[in-house]
C-alpha cells in the first residue's frame, strides 16, 4: 500500500517533488474558490475509528458520524497523493447526491467514483468546471462543524470508494 511519510502540510507538499507543483496548483485553486474552509493537515483517522488511514491535505472540518455512533474529523475537501495520480475526496451531498457524480463527466478526470475523482496532472482538468465543484461546500452556507445528520454534508469515508469511468475531456 502506497502511504505517504509526513507529519505537516510542508513535508506533505514535499513528499514527491515531481508533483508538487500539481498539488500546489489545486491547492491554490480550493483555497481561492473556498477561502471559508481552512486547510490543515490531516494525519488520517487512527485504527479502530471511522475514516480512511490515509494521511492528506484537508479543507474544512466537520464531525463523520458512524452507525455505531462514534465520531471522527473528516475534511469537507481532501487533496491526496497516491502511488500514481491525485484524488480529491468530497465529503458533500446536493440534494442528496454526491457531488462529484454531478460534475465527473465535466472534469477530464481519469478516474471517479461516487464522491471522488483522480487525475495525474493538473492541466488535464477542465478548471472551470473543478472551480465550480469546489465551490459547492462554499454555496452551502452551512457551517463545516455541523453534524452529519443535521447538514447537508454528508458521505465521508463511506462513499469515497472509487469506481472507474470513462475518460472524458
Amino acid at each position: 500500500m502506497f502511504q505517504v511519510h509526513a507529519d505537516s502540510l510542508e513535508t506533505y507538499f514535499e513528499f514527491d517533488p515531481e508533483r508538487r507543483v500539481e498539488l500546489e496548483m489545486v491547492d491554490g485553486l480550493i483555497r481561492r474558490v473556498a477561502p471559508g474552509l481552512r486547510r490543515y493537515f490531516h494525519q488520517g483517522t487512527p485504527a479502530g475509528q471511522a475514516g480512511m488511514r490515509m494521511k492528506m491535505i484537508g479543507y474544512g472540518q466537520f464531525p463523520y458520524a458512524i452507525s455505531s455512533g462514534k465520531q471522527t474529523v473528516w475534511p469537507v475537501i481532501g487533496l491526496a497523493l497516491q502511488r500514481n495520480y491525485i484524488s480529491l475526496y468530497f465529503a458533500v451531498t446536493l440534494d442528496s447526491r454526491p457531488i462529484v457524480a454531478l460534475y465527473a463527466d465535466r472534469l477530464g478526470a481519469f478516474r471517479a467514483g461516487r464522491n471522488n475523482f483522480s487525475f495525474e496532472r493538473f492541466p488535464d482538468l477542465n478548471v472551470d468546471v473543478l472551480e465550480a465543484l469546489v465551490a459547492v461546500p462554499k454555496s452551502s452556507r452551512l457551517s463545516p462543524t455541523i453534524p452529519p445528520a443535521t447538514s447537508k454534508l454528508r458521505g465521508g469515508p463511506k462513499s469515497l470508494a472509487s469506481a472507474p469511468c470513462r475518460r472524458t475531456g
